[in-house]
C-alpha cells in the first residue's frame, strides 16, 4: 500500500485531499476496532479470570473514559503548537503498546493503570483527526466528519462481535489463553493504525517547543469565555449524557420487562447502524444549512427519544425509539464539531475539538451515574426523564447563546 497522507496547500478538495481523509477513515476504523475489542466483551471476563470481582471491574472500566476527560484538551492545545503529526505517531505508538501489556497482567489493580495508558489512545486520536479533517477540508468538513465518524462507528460495532467469536473459538484452551488471544488481535488490528499515522506528513511541521502553562491557560480562558463554543460543548454534554443513560439502563429496563437477549441486542444494533450510515448525510447537510438549527433539533429529538422510553412496551416501539435516538444523535453530533471548528480561532482548533472532546466524555460518564441515582430514587421513568429535562434546558442555553446579535450578518 502506498500513501503520502501529504496534506495539499490550496482551500480546493483534491484527488490527494480524498485519499487523505479515505487513509484517515482507516486509522479511524482499526483504532477504534483494536480499543473496543480489548474492552467488550473481553475485559470483565478477563478480570474474573484473574480473581477481580465486580467493584474491581467497575473501577477499571470507569479508568478509560477519565483519560479523556483529562488528556483530550491539552493533547488539542499541543496539537496547535507541536503539529498533528507528532501527536497523531504517538497515539498509534499506544495503540500499538497497550495491548501488549494485557498480556503480562496477573493481577486485576494492573489493569488499572494500563486501562489509563490505553485511554489516551483515543484521547489523543479524537480531537488530532477532528482538527485535521477541519482545515483540511473547509467547504465539506460536516460531511468528512461524518465519514470518519462513522467509519469508527464500523469498528466499534464489528469489535465486539469479533471479540466474542476468539473467546469461543478457544473457549476450550487452558487458563488466560482465550483472552490474550484476543488482545494480541487487538494489537494486530494497531499495527494499520501505527502505520498510517507514520505515514502522515504536514508541510509545516508545528514547533519543537512544549507549550507551557500559560498557552494552555490562554487556550482555555479563550474557549470558555467564548459563549458559542461554550454552548455548543454543553450540546454535546447533554447529548452525550442521554446517551449514556440509555446504553447503561435501557437494557437492564428491557431484561426487566422479559426482553430476550437477541431482542436487545437488535434493538442496540438499529441504532448503531442508523448513526453510522446517516452520518455522512447529516454532515453534507450542516455544509450546507445553519448548523444550529441542526443542533437544536438534535437535540430534542435525542431529548424526546429517551423521555419516552417508558411508554414504548413493545418490541417494535423500543426499535423506534431506538432509531429515533439514533437520528437525533446522528444530526446533532456531527454538527457540533463542524460548528465549533467554524467558531474556533485558526489558530487553536485542536485546542476547541480537545475541548469538546473532553466535556462530551463528561457528559457520558456522569450520565449513567446521575440516571443511576434517579432511577433508585425516583424509578425508570423519571431517570429517563432527567436525559429530556437536561436536553431542552441545554437547548434553551444553546439559542440564548449563539443567536446572532442585532446588525450581525454572518454567524
Amino acid at each position: 500500500m502506498s500513501c503520502s497522507l501529504n496534506p495539499a496547500t490550496t482551500g480546493v478538495q483534491s484527488r490527494p485531499d480524498r485519499t487523505t481523509m479515505y487513509y484517515l477513515s482507516l486509522i479511524g476504523f482499526f483504532a477504534i476496532f483494536s480499543t473496543t475489542i480489548s474492552k467488550n466483551p473481553v475485559l470483565p471476563l478477563f478480570v474474573q479470570a484473574i480473581g477481580g470481582g465486580d467493584t474491581a471491574i467497575g473501577l477499571i472500566a470507569a479508568v478509560s473514559p477519565l483519560a479523556g476527560i483529562l488528556f483530550s484538551f491539552p493533547v488539542g492545545v499541543m496539537s496547535d503548537q507541536l503539529g498533528r503529526r507528532r501527536l497523531l505517531v504517538i497515539s498509534g505508538f499506544v495503540f500499538l503498546l497497550a495491548p501488549l501489556l494485557y498480556l503480562f497482567i496477573l493481577d486485576p489493580l494492573w489493569l488499572i493503570p494500563v486501562r489509563f495508558f490505553h485511554g489516551t489512545a483515543t484521547a489523543i486520536l479524537g480531537p488530532v483527526v477532528s482538527a485535521i479533517i477541519a482545515e483540511r477540508f473547509p467547504a465539506t468538513k460536516g460531511e468528512m466528519l461524518g465519514s470518519y465518524s462513522s467509519a469508527t462507528l464500523i469498528g466499534r460495532t464489528l469489535a465486539p462481535l469479533a471479540g466474542g467469536i476468539i473467546i469461543s473459538f478457544f473457549a476450550f484452551s487452558p487458563g488466560l489463553i482465550p483472552y490474550r488471544m484476543v488482545y494480541i488481535a487487538a494489537a494486530l488490528a494497531a499495527v494499520p493504525v501505527f502505520y498510517l499515522t507514520m505515514k502522515y506528513r504536514e508541510e509545516q511541521p508545528g514547533s519543537l517547543d512544549i507549550p507551557g502553562f500559560p498557552v494552555f491557560k490562554e487556550s482555555f480562558v479563550t474557549f470558555i469565555s467564548n459563549r458559542r463554543l461554550r454552548a455548543t460543548a454543553m450540546a454535546d454534554m447533554a447529548t452525550y449524557f442521554a446517551f449514556g443513560a440509555f446504553e447503561t439502563f435501557l437494557p437492564v429496563y428491557l431484561f426487566a420487562l422479559h426482553f430476550a437477549a437477541y431482542q436487545i441486542g437488535i434493538i442496540f444494533a438499529i441504532q448503531v447502524l442508523i448513526i453510522a450510515v446517516t452520518k455522512p448525510f447529516f454532515g453534507r447537510i450542516s455544509d450546507h444549512i445553519d448548523k444550529r438549527f441542526q443542533i437544536i433539533t438534535g437535540l430534542l429529538v435525542t431529548g424526546g427519544s429517551v423521555a419516552v422510553v417508558p411508554f414504548a412496551v413493545t418490541f417494535p416501539g423500543f426499535l423506534a425509539v431506538s432509531a429515533i435516538f439514533g437520528l437525533g444523535m446522528s444530526l446533532s453530533t456531527v454538527a457540533t464539531s463542524a460548528y465549533v471548528a467554524d467558531v474556533a480561532k485558526k489558530e487553536q482548533i485542536g485546542a476547541s475539538m480537545g475541548a469538546l472532546s473532553s466535556i462530551m466524555d463528561i457528559g457520558q460518564s456522569t450520565g449513567p451515574l446521575v440516571t443511576g441515582i434517579i432511577i433508585t430514587i425516583a424509578g425508570y421513568s423519571s431517570g429517563f426523564f432527567a436525559g429530556f429535562v437536561l436536553a431542552v434546558a441545554v437547548t434553551g442555553i444553546f439559542i440564548l447563546s449563539v443567536r446572532k446579535p442585532k446588525g450581525i450578518v454572518n454567524v
